[in-house]
Formats: C-alpha cells, sequence, structure tokens
C-alpha cells in the first residue's frame, strides 16, 4: 500500500474516509469507537504496593530481615522488632517520594494539553485533541499544536516547526503537491505531524494517524525496551552494602568463635553474635538516603527541576559531562536584533535611535514588510520577523500603531524560491513598495542606495561593502536580512516584474541570543570540572558561535557537523569525541552514539532534550533531562529531571545540590559505621577480657532509634557548601569505602570505643550493672557529639559553621534529655535495664563523652596538617 505523501489528496480521502465529503458527527463518533482517543498510551504504572514491596530489594535490607527473623527465633524481640520498624519506615518514604515525582510530572502534562479546530456537519468548532479522529479535517493557522498525523490538503504558506520530531530548529515549509518515491520523514513536506506546530501560514489536513499510530506513538513504543542506568550511589550502595554485610559477618564470626573457645554456651553465643551484627549494620542507612534524597528534590524543585527519579538527585552530582541542547537551553529561544547597517556603518541595536529619520524609516519598513504580531505577550509568526517587531515596541514604535496607519495594499508573499517578500503601502510620500529578504537574492536587484537622506545610484564599492558586511555576520552566527523598497505612482496588484530596481536601505541581523546565565553557569561547569559539550539540529556556524560567546568552543576545530561522525566506528569515536565541544545538524542516532562514546571513557553524562526524538538519547544518558516548558511529553517521560525554566543554569544548580547530597550523605554514613565500629570494638575487647556484655538488646534499640538516626539525618540535610563545584567530579567506580574514608571510621571508631571502656571499667569497680549502665551512656552521648565531628573533613571546632545545623543542634537536645532521663529517673530503671546515676557517676559519663570532640578535631587536625 503506498504511503499518504505518495497519494493525491483525492485518493487520500477516499482511503481514508471511504468518500470525498468531510466526516459527519455519525461518522466521527463510529471512528471513535473504532480507533480510540487521540492520546499516547501510557505503559502501565507500577502499583503502590508494588512501589512498596521493591523498596526491600537493598542488599542490606535483606540481611537485616533475614537478621530479624533469626533475633525472633532466639526470642531477641527487641532487636527484631527495631529492624522491622525502620525498614518499614525507609520503604514508606521511599514509596511516598516516587509517587509524589509522578505527581508532580502529571501537572506539567496538563499544562501542555492542546486543542483542535475540526470541521464537523459542515461548521469549523474547537475541541480537546483527544477528541481528533481518523478521517478528520484539521483547520490549522500560526501558532496552532498539531493533534494528529494527516495528509495536507490546503496550504497557504504554512510554516512547521518539526523540531520535537526530527531534530531540526529551522521550520519546514509545507505544500499540498503529491511526492514521488520514498523520502525520509523531514521531506514529507505534503504531511503534517502530531507534536509539531505551526509558525506561519494557515493550511487544513486529513487525519491519518492518532494517538499510538502516529509518528510520535511508534517512538513511545520503542521507549519501552530501553533500559535505564543506575545512578552511581545506587551502584555505590549495592556494592557498600555487600562489602559491609561481609565485614560484619567476618566480625560476629569472630567474636563467636572466641565465646565458645571461653567455654560459652553455643546458644548465647550465637545470639550475641547476631545481636551484634543487628548492631553494626546500619539499617538507618536506607532511610536517611531517602529522606536526604527527599530533601534534595524540594530544594531543586523549588529552583527550577522537579525530579522524576529519586536518585537522580545524587547522580547529577557525579556528572562529568553535559550534553546541551542550544535552543532554548542555552540560549532564550526568541530571536532579537543585534545589529543594523545603515550607511556604510554598523550599529548595535543598543545603539538605534528612532530620531534619526533613517533608523526610523528602516524600523518602521521592517514593520510593514512582515506578517508576524506579538498580542499581550503572544508571538504569532516566524521568529525572524517577530524579533523586529518585538525591538520596535521597546524603542516605542508599537507594530499595531504603524499598521493602522499605513496598511497594506497588496503583496507578494515569501516563499522559499525566491527568499523575499513585498508588501504595498501608502505612505507619506506616496505609493511605496516594501522588499525584504536574503542579501544573496536582492543584492542582484538593487540599483539605488540611499546615503545622507538621497538616493544615489549604487556603487560596485557599495555591493562589495554590503556583501562583506553580510558574510561578517554570517560568520557570527547571525540571521540577516536586507531592507529595500521602491516607490510606485499608484496602486496595483505586485507582480513578480516589481521587484527590480530597489532601493537598498539597509541590513538587519538577528539571532537567538544566549541567556543572561548560560556564560556564568558553563564557566562554573569547567570550574567544577565537568565538559559542557552542545549537541544541535542548528547550523555548524550558529551553534559554534553561540558556544564561543558562552565559553563552551575556543576554536572552531571543536565544531563538526554530524555527517562527518558517520563513517567512525564506535571505537574511533571514542577517540574522536574528546576534543569536540559542538556537534551541529545531528540526527537522534548521533545523539546516542556521543553519549555512549563518553559512557564508554568513564564518564557520567547527563544529557538535555525536548523533542520526542531526544528520548532515547534521554534514557541512554545516565541522567536524563527534559525541558518543561517546551519539552515534548515523551522527552519528558523518558528523562529522569524535568526543568521548569528550560534553562542550563539550573542543571549547574542541580549539579551542586547532587555534589552536596552525596558529601553530606557520606558523612552520614561516616558517622553510623564509626559509632557502630566504636560498639564492635568495645563488645570485642569485653569478650577478649572475659568481662560481661557491655550492653543489653534494649540499648542497642535505644541506640538504633536515637543516636543513630536523629543525627545520621541532620547530617544529611547539613547546608550546603558552594564549595564543592571547585572540586572534579569523583570517578565513576569510586567506592563510598575509599581508604582515607575507612581510616576515618577506625580512627573516631576506636577513640569512642576507648572512652566507652574506659566508663566501663569505672562502672566494674562497684558492679557489672553499673559498668554496663555506663558504657551504655557514654557510647549513647559520644555518638551525639560525634555528629559535629562528621560535619566536616577538617577541624570546625571553634568556627561558625560549628552550629550552621540546627537539625543538628535538635537531634543532639533530643538525644540528650532523653538519655539523661534514661540514666537518672528511677522509674526506668527496668525498662532499660540501667542503674540510676548519681551526679559524679553523669558527670563522669558526660566528661568521657564529651572528650571524643576535642581528641577527634585534633586528630582531623593533624591529618590535613
Amino acid at each position: 500500500m503506498k504511503e499518504y505523501y505518495n497519494e493525491a489528496k483525492t485518493e487520500v480521502r477516499k482511503r481514508v474516509n471511504g468518500s470525498l465529503k468531510p466526516l459527519t458527527n455519525e461518522q466521527v463518533k463510529a471512528n471513535q469507537e473504532k480507533y480510540g482517543l487521540n492520546e499516547l498510551i501510557e505503559t502501565k504504572g507500577k502499583s503502590i504496593p508494588v512501589i512498596f514491596l521493591e523498596q526491600f530489594k537493598d542488599f542490606l535490607v535483606i540481611i537485616l530481615i533475614f537478621a530479624a527473623i533469626i533475633s525472633g527465633v532466639l526470642g531477641d524481640i527487641e532487636s527484631t522488632l527495631v529492624i522491622l520498624i525502620v525498614i518499614t519506615i525507609n520503604a514508606i518514604l521511599g514509596t511516598v517520594q516516587t509517587v509524589k515525582a509522578e505527581q508532580s510530572l502529571n501537572s506539567l502534562k496538563e499544562l501542555s494539553s492542546p486543542s483542535a479546530k475540526v470541521l464537523r456537519d459542515g461548521k469549523v468548532i474547537e475541541i480537546p485533541s483527544k477528541e481528533v479522529t481518523i478521517g478528520d479535517e484539521v483547520y490549522l493557522e500560526a501558532g496552532d499544536f498539531i493533534p494528529a498525523d494527516g495528509r495536507i490538503l490546503e496550504n497557504a504558506s504554512m510554516k512547521v516547526d518539526e523540531s520535537a520530531l526530527t531534530g531540526e530548529s529551522v521550520a519546514v515549509e509545507k505544500s499540498s503537491d503529491l511526492i514521488t518515491g520514498e523520502v525520509a520523514l523531514g521531506d514529507r513536506t505534503n504531511m503534517v505531524y502530531s507534536g509539531s506546530f505551526v509558525t506561519y501560514g494557515r493550511g487544513n489536513f486529513l487525519v491519518t494517524g492518532i494517538g499510538m499510530e502516529t509518528e510520535v506513538g511508534k517512538i513511545a513504543q520503542l521507549l519501552k525496551s530501553t533500559s535505564e542506568k543506575k545512578t552511581p550511589l545506587q551502584v555505590n550502595l549495592d556494592n557498600f552494602g555487600k562489602k559491609l554485610s561481609i565485614i560484619i559477618m567476618v566480625f560476629c564470626a569472630l567474636l563467636f568463635g572466641i565465646n565458645i573457645l571461653q567455654g560459652g554456651n553455643v546458644g548465647d553465643a550465637f545470639m550475641f553474635a547476631v545481636a551484634l551484627a543487628v548492631a553494626a549494620i546500619p539499617e538507618a542507612l536506607s532511610s536517611i538516603v531517602t529522606i536526604v534524597l527527599s530533601f534534595g528534590t524540594q530544594k531543586m524543585a523549588r529552583e527550577g527541576a522537579i525530579i522524576r527519579k529519586l536518585q537522580a538527585v545524587e547522580g547529577l552530582g557525579s556528572v562529568s559531562i553535559i550534553c546541551s541542547d542550544k535552543t532554548g537551553t542555552l540560549t532564550q529561544n526568541k530571536m532579537t536584533v543585534e545589529d543594523y547597517y545603515i550607511e556604510g556603518k554598523r550599529i548595535d541595536a543598543s545603539e538605534i535611535d528612532p530620531s534619526i529619520p533613517l533608523h526610523k524609516d528602516l524600523m518602521r519598513l521592517s514593520i510593514l514588510c512582515n506578517d508576524s504580531s506579538n498580542v499581550d505577550g503572544q508571538e504569532i509568526g516566524d521568529p525572524t520577523e517577530t524579533a523586529l517587531i518585538n525591538l520596535s515596541a521597546h524603542l516605542g514604535v508599537p507594530a499595531s500603531r504603524v499598521r493602522a496607519v499605513y496598511p497594506r495594499l497588496s503583496e507578494i508573499p515569501f516563499d522559499s524560491d525566491r527568499k523575499m517578500m513585498s508588501t504595498l503601502h501608502l505612505l507619506k510620500d506616496g505609493y511605496t513598495m516594501i522588499t525584504k529578504g536574503a542579501v544573496d537574492v536582492l543584492i542582484e536587484r538593487i540599483k539605488y542606495i540611499r546615503k545622507n537622506n538621497q538616493i544615489v545610484p549604487i556603487t560596485a564599492q557599495d555591493r562589495e561593502d554590503i556583501l562583506a558586511m553580510n558574510m561578517e555576520f554570517s560568520q557570527n552566527g547571525l540571521r540577516v536580512l536586507a531592507i529595500t523598497y521602491k516607490k510606485l505612482t499608484a496602486e496595483k496588484s505586485l507582480d513578480y516584474d516589481d521587484e527590480n530596481d530597489l532601493i537598498f536601505l539597509g541590513l538587519i541581523s538577528m539571532m537567538d541570543p544566549p541567556r543572561v546565565e548560560s556564560a556564568p553557569a558553563v564557566t562554573e561547569c569547567l570550574q567544577a570540572g565537568i565538559t559542557p559539550i552542545m549537541i544541535t539540529g542548528d547550523h555548524k556556524i550558529t551553534a559554534a558561535a553561540i558556544a564561543k560567546r558562552i565559553g563552551i568552543l575556543t576554536d572552531i576545530s571543536q565544531a563538526v557537523e554530524g555527517s562527518e561522525i558517520d563513517g567512525l566506528s564506535d571505537e574511533e569515536l571514542k577517540t574522536y569525541v574528546e576534543d569536540k565541544r559542538v556537534y551541529a545538524r545531528v540526527s537522534p542516532e548521533h545523539k546516542i552514539r556521543i553519549v555512549r562514546a563518553w559512557q564508554e571513557k568513564g564518564n557520567i553524562v547527563a544529557m538535555t532534550g525536548d523533542g520526542v526524538n531526544d528520548a532515547p538519547a534521554l534514557k541512554q544518558a545516565d541522567i536524563g533531562v527534559a525541558m518543561g516548558i517546551t519539552g515534548s511529553e515523551v522527552s519528558k517521560d523518558a528523562a529522569a529531571m524535568v526543568l521548569t525554566d528550560d534553562n542550563f543554569a539550573t542543571i549547574i544548580k542541580a549539579v551542586e545540590n547532587g555534589r552536596n547530597v552525596y558529601a553530606n550523605i557520606k558523612d552520614a554514613i561516616q558517622f553510623l559505621l564509626s559509632g557502630n565500629f566504636g560498639g564492635i570494638l568495645a563488645v570485642l575487647y569485653a569478650s577478649i577480657m572475659a568481662l560481661p556484655v557491655p550492653f543489653a538488646p534494649v540499648h542497642l534499640l535505644f541506640i538504633n532509634l536515637l543516636t543513630d538516626s536523629l543525627p545520621a539525618i541532620a547530617l544529611g540535610l547539613e547546608p550546603h557548601n558552594a564549595g564543592v563545584m571547585k572540586e572534579k567530579p569523583r570517578p565513576m567506580n569510586e567506592s563510598i569505602l575509599t581508604k582515607p574514608f575507612l581510616a576515618s571510621v577506625g580512627i573516631e571508631g576506636f577513640v569512642i570505643a576507648v572512652m566507652t571502656m574506659v566508663g566501663f571499667m569505672i562502672g566494674y569497680q562497684e558492679s557489672a550493672l553499673l559498668a554496663s549502665t555506663m558504657a551504655f551512656g557514654t557510647l549513647c552521648l559520644s555518638r551525639l557529639v560525634h555528629g559535629y565531628n562528621c560535619k566536616s573533613k577538617s577541624p570546625v571546632l571553634f568556627k561558625k559553621s560549628f552550629f550552621n545545623n540546627k537539625y543538628l543542634q535538635g537531634a543532639f537536645l533530643v538525644g540528650f534529655i532523653l538519655i539523661t532521663l534514661v540514666l537518672t529517673m528511677p522509674l526506668l530503671q527496668s525498662m532499660f535495664k540501667v542503674q540510676t546515676l548519681n551526679i559524679e557517676q553523669l558527670m563522669i559519663v558526660y566528661g568521657l563523652a564529651l572528650a571524643n570532640l576535642p581528641v577527634i578535631q585534633f586528630i582531623k587536625y593533624l591529618r590535613n596538617r
């Protein structure tokens, strides 16, 4: 069967409708029942119970569940309870955050649901786009979104922006003529596609595809088979959990062996080993990571980024390559006038003065020979034309007022062959035809030039100067329009013969300028050791000019076109990408190959995109970043993060946020492990020295719930430090358990263990119960104090930053009050298996716990030296 673009309009109508007549309301209803609604069918989301159960897949969580079962069987109900409570809270938090993220995205979807104008029973009416069906006749004009795929029936100079589908930033000129032979999607000029929008002209089309049968729908189906990557933190925590579990098992087995060798009961020794394992495994870790990431998502949402996948917060912090689109992300996505060229002089847009007659005339003529409009901030028309009227409005010459005084009497519309347009107006000095267009086309039609408010014949030197300036503008990535005019003796219907013997007035250069924030964001990016790369469908010269302005490009050799990598193998491309910073005229396949090449070189890659054609690359990237304003729904679905402001600078803020989140999580892990290690060493020392067990199971419960979880969460919410953006991205395969990290854990845990066992030995002089009580109190308070040690790699004592975390202050205060009540209130003795301490004993516990702070701070000072 022929493709629709290969068939005449009448053949297509017969094939789709069964006749040459438009659909009736009855036929519309029948087709809607037959073909369904015009909407993309999303992959069925996971149910809340499934999301909840998925939170238990972590290796550490599985070990903890196993330990809880053993503890329960052996009668240690307290340990079983603490494990189950903590991992259930973690699962609930993870579930709530996942569901919340999806709801945030749905709110974006609701903002971009377009309507459509269709012919029903002889009348054009407006309906929701999801009600459009096969065979409908849809009417389009500038500014309309195209709700479905279809064959063009009537066309009046219609241009369509298909960048969401093809990645091509230049609007496509449409035609209703039949196309022979097989052509690529971007060359099917007699078809329109869902997700595109009309930038110029008008027309109507017959709907041939809706919903999942559109070109957009086909890409959506392909996405289902694309796999997503784990973030570095996910990989790290998986590896960390396995290594930590092995280390803890070895410790517990060692302790079990020592107890047996000392003649202990096998059952008691085994139960104690399990209890120690439960105490040693930081079961609060998953909860802390989830809570910290959740806070990170809230902060990022306030800064313009909606996180769809929780782990993407940290993943952004690991990014070493950012592949960014140009239009709208690095630039304003809005053409603006950069320069005028009048009387042989280049004049910056900021220096244009409407009080100067020549400036005013050039401005006025560019408004009149112009089809665009700007009503209440709503721009309709070609971006280069809207740039002209926006400049005039900014300078106090509104287009509506000028057009009202000098209405259009006749016109020759713009077309791609002629590359120009002409309009006729009655100006103060008579009938005037204004012609604007490409310099290379108009230069041969110019006979005169306006200089010093006089019209004189154009010279060869004048032509050379005009062409030289046009070349200079073009090499800087600017689009250039020539403005010319011609006096007529009377009103007439313009024809092509009139477009000769023109008077040259001037050139106007325009570009989509960089966002104000782009250059500083790129500078910050480079300082942070991140390589920014521009990947765009635009022309190489334009892309290179923008990249050079904002600091991505330093030499033109770093800019290439997509076609230049077609002949390279994947292995060759890995070497080729090293010094390339701009890729122009790229296809979706090029994007995926570029991303994959950087990934295979060991980089974490973030990729931005807004079109449907970007979706596969967004999924291939480690962190896919979609545009919330201009982005297609498919690109948003494929991404891990959605920018609500489409701004590159927001990505850099997210990277800073991610790096801080990771640093805070690492500090929390250090706090948990060093504290747990201190407890293990204390128990190990007691076992080797054949002393009584320092801690009862209820002590471990108290430690896990209060002195572990609260300060660790508080450390995860430590105020962010801008200094992280002066560091290089951490290596992709770097483990949390680095040698310096393990050394810190070991040293700090040893100090805590020493203080704990000093308290134990002081109490042991009176009784085993007092020894256990003082060891328990010292360990609890030592861990609360130790939270301040874990705030930074460098000493923080006597610095302002010592008190800058209100959450840590709160956690310390709550923990201090509760442990003091347990140690001093007789009513709590039996419940917590402690002996009530007198003032002297309490002061010893306080002193030993507080001693951890100066000792560990001094060790940090020495290590930093």
